[in-house]
């Protein structure tokens, strides 16, 4: 029989407009409780509460004008519950070329994260709002920062400078790429299917209202969409993806934009909200058939994923495996088909019928490359990286 300790690790996942938590048994990582409070910002939002088998236990509306408002409420909550949390592990976007790695939050590396603000201005503020506020309110408990550029941090040299001189680099300037924490847990669920995943080409589409592709080969990274910012590669919710450079000396010169208004254009006013009013992809598929605009973002949503689907295949030599996972990539069968509509010719055969059940293989026996529709994980990664962070810090 299993010993259960009651301690926990405490995840929290910190987006522009929500923050996510979950509960973790110290010794395993099994998931306890898990809530979502979403919308803040909005008038309509919401306090979220599910068991660990995923059902909703409580769902209470709410009305947070800030993030900062969000988390004092949180851990007010936290404060009147029963548990017994014995460290804290926190998602980060970005750590700089330095810092991939899990590691303990110290005095140190929060002044240093604070000086890569300038490489995620829209992530990483808050973020580090967000830790300070736990670290006030539970001083004497251990607080880990897990960073989404780690699964990155293999990436070639061909891939990872950009063609610019070398005198930029030194600020940080390379690609880093996101959705590491998402891509590594997919990467060890099919593993740990079968060994000889490590030896498959692969290319894994995290697609969400932010979206990016990896391709792994040898169970390390390759190459993927995002670079230096979450705002490049595909078209997204709100984001408006790769560019072409003069667009934006075009914007700068044409329009006389501010650094903050281009930053506020390319980061929450583009993608499929410039397009069609709608960043939702479930609200564009509600209304395809009947708004013009809505089919026009789906359909520049698909056709670059399915381009950047070819350029990854490329780079890899070959595909063995695709999987589509994220909120998008996971939920949608309407999406995963149309991404995968005329990629016949990279042996990619679509079974109907297993997509639109959403099962978690989707292509057809005959299909060349296997096509895998999987849910992400990335609390669970996080909570096992505070885990494994805390045991080595204590060994030595």
């Amino acid at each position: 029989m299993k010993v259960r300790s009651d301690k926990y690790i405490l995840v929290i996942n910190c987006g522009s407009s929500s923050l996510k938590f979950s509960m973790h048994h110290f010794n395993d990582a099994e998931l306890k409780i898990s809530g979502t409070i979403n919308g803040i910002g909005d008038r309509t939002s919401f306090f979220i509460l599910e068991d660990n088998q995923g059902q909703e236990t409580s769902h209470k509306k709410v009305n947070f004008d800030n993030m900062e408002g969000a988390v004092e409420a949180f851990i007010q909550w936290l404060e009147s519950q029963p548990f017994s949390v014995t460290a804290i592990g926190h998602r980060l976007v970005q750590g700089g070329p330095d810092h991939r790695d899990p590691e303990i939050i110290t005095t140190k590396l929060l002044k240093r994260l604070d000086e890569f603000i300038y490489l995620a201005p829209n992530h990483l503020p808050g973020e580090l709002k967000t830790i300070k506020a736990f670290q006030n309110a539970f001083p004497r408990i251990p607080q880990v920062a897990c960073f989404d550029t780690a699964f990155h941090k293999p990436l070639p040299l061909v891939v990872k400078h950009y063609p610019l001189p070398k005198t930029y680099q030194h600020k940080g300037l390379i690609k880093y790429g996101f959705h590491g924490l998402s891509y590594a847990y997919i990467l060890q669920k099919l593993v740990a299917e079968d060994q000889t995943t490590l030896n498959k080409k692969i290319i894994i589409a995290h697609l969400g209202n932010g979206a990016s592709m990896a391709a792994v080969e040898n169970g390390k990274c390759l190459d993927t969409t995002m670079g230096l910012s979450p705002t490049g590669g595909l078209v997204m919710g709100t984001r408006s993806g790769d560019l072409d450079p003069g667009v934006i000396i075009f914007l700068l010169k044409q329009y006389h934009l501010t650094i903050t208004e281009l930053d506020d254009l390319l980061s929450k006013q583009s993608g499929m909200k410039a397009i069609a009013g709608i960043s939702d992809m479930q609200e564009l598929l509600a209304k395809e058939t009947i708004k013009p605009k809505a089919a026009l973002a789906i359909q520049i949503f698909c056709y670059h994923a399915k381009k950047q689907i070819g350029a990854l295949a490329a780079a890899l030599g070959g595909l063995d495996l695709l999987v589509f996972t994220g909120g998008i990539g996971a939920n949608s069968p309407v999406i995963r088909e149309h991404i995968c509509r005329d990629l016949n010719f990279l042996g990619i055969e679509l079974n109907q019928r297993a997509n639109n059940k959403g099962q978690e293989t989707i292509s057809l026996n005959t299909s060349r490359v296997s096509v895998r529709c999987l849910k992400t994980n990335e609390e669970l990664m996080i909570a096992k990286a505070v885990h494994h962070v805390l045991n080595h810090s204590i060994k030595h």
